[in-house]
């Protein structure tokens, strides 16, 4: 088999690989290895797909059903997505055999998207990393002008950096790189990972099988989630389909602009996330710069609010100082066009441990959020942010957060203002249950 188009792997038959035996044992070690989960169904799917594919066979959907999983004559493909959702949670399981238990093989078995067929790829070595990775953006889809938007930013840091070598006027990204906020994630070895705040998106299928709305779940954050909803509600969910896509809010597009040559500055490794992706091993092996909204803080929401007096009010629209008794309600979202808006934008900085920290850059809406990625990125309010924050170091025990009120128009910030400020106690982030810090 061939590529469809350029780029795309060279699928290669089973037989062209894999004696019966070889191929035999590869299965026996996938179906032991734990990654197909409890259920005896991946297992058995594994096998009548691999059986089929060996015998140069491509059995149809229907076929799958009655022969593969056991269904009755009487089922009908055009009402039931089931086939389609194992066959996607077993692409998946595949993968992530590969990725736990045999990194190193020389083949791998996929099943291609759009296909009911087990073939064999090459398992080449990954690109070798460079100053940036694409960790998180495996999801193309809508996420494509995100890439655009890095490749422009960092195509002009480095043409402005090799029309000025003869006059070497100062870097203006510089100084507020040496600034103590971003020095605790520059100043030294451990990469830095940029957390896109990101929104699941999945689609519903009509009662013909195909895709008939996009749908977005507060309690659906990623594709695990929607694995999970499936096993504990099919009834309910059997007519989910995971897309491949999220969608991020205007917002952050801009505040990626600012940030970035902030970070690209340093020369650091930086990696790039989408939120869905983020996993614990992650968090515990990067210093952590999230943007986006409050709403898409998603596994990292107990965290950043642990030590604070900041609690989420009665919607991701609202904050709810404790201690006060105050809530700070954003109206950006209602306003028509022309019309004035209130708006709020959030920073917090805290050491998560000895050896990383997490600055969070975000907002309840576009304008808090912009806002917020100005601040951080112009030095003389950095300065009295520095001057709000108790101590230095890494490994301080004290954080900082911030609240900024942001008045616009048309979902654009005019004018905005600290009216709120605290030192943090990071030894009590530990001391709450981080119920979403999970895989």
């Amino acid at each position: 088999m061939a590529p469809t188009k350029s780029g795309s792997p060279t699928y290669l038959q089973l037989q062209e690989v894999f004696t019966p035996q070889q191929l035999q044992e590869l299965v026996r070690h996938i179906q032991v290895s734990g990654e197909l989960g409890r259920s005896k169904v991946y297992g058995t799917l594994l096998d009548y797909l691999v059986e089929c594919s060996a015998n140069q066979k491509t059995p149809k959907e229907f076929e799958i059903a009655v022969d593969g999983l056991g269904k009755n004559s009487d089922f009908d493909v055009s009402r039931d997505s089931t086939v389609r959702v194992y066959v996607h949670q077993l692409r998946k399981k595949l993968d992530n055999y590969y990725q736990s238990h045999a990194a190193d093989s020389r083949y791998r078995i996929v099943i291609p998207k759009g296909q009911y067929a087990v073939v064999a790829i090459s398992n080449r070595p990954m690109p070798e990393p460079g100053i940036l990775h694409n960790a998180g953006l495996r999801r193309v889809g809508l996420n494509s002008a995100l890439m655009v938007i890095l490749i422009i930013v960092l195509a002009a840091n480095l043409l402005s950096g090799l029309f000025s070598r003869d006059s070497n006027p100062p870097n203006p990204y510089l100084s507020i790189a040496e600034s103590e906020i971003w020095q605790n994630l520059l100043n030294d070895d451990v990469p830095v990972l940029l957390v896109m705040g990101d929104y699941y998106i999945f689609g519903e299928l009509n009662d013909n099988g195909n895709i008939s709305r996009m749908v977005r779940e507060f309690n659906i954050n990623s594709r695990n989630d929607l694995e999970e909803r499936h096993f504990s509600d099919w009834e309910a969910t059997h007519n989910y389909q995971h897309l491949d896509l999220s969608y991020m809010p205007e917002g952050s597009a801009y505040a990626l602009t600012r940030i970035i040559p902030i970070l690209s500055s340093s020369g650091k490794r930086l990696n790039i996330s989408m939120m869905s992706d983020l996993t614990t091993s992650d968090l515990r092996s990067n210093h952590i710069v999230y943007i986006g909204y409050i709403s898409a803080l998603d596994k990292l929401t107990d965290m950043v609010f642990a030590a604070s007096v900041l609690q989420i009010g009665r919607s991701y629209d609202e904050l709810l100082n404790v201690d006060t008794g105050r809530y700070y309600t954003s109206d950006a979202g209602l306003p028509e066009e022309g019309q004035q808006f209130r708006d709020y934008g959030f920073f917090s900085t805290f050491s998560a441990s000895s050896e990383n920290q997490v600055l969070i850059i975000s907002g309840m809406r576009d304008a808090g959020l912009m806002h917020t990625a100005q601040v951080l990125t112009d030095i003389d309010n950095l300065d009295d942010l520095e001057r709000e924050l108790e101590s230095t170091g890494q490994n301080s025990n004290i954080g900082l957060e911030a609240l900024y009120e942001v008045f616009g128009m048309d979902r654009m910030n005019f004018d905005g203002s600290l009216i709120y400020s605290k030192n943090l106690d990071t030894n009590l982030i530990w001391g709450k249950n981080l119920t979403r810090l999970t895989n």
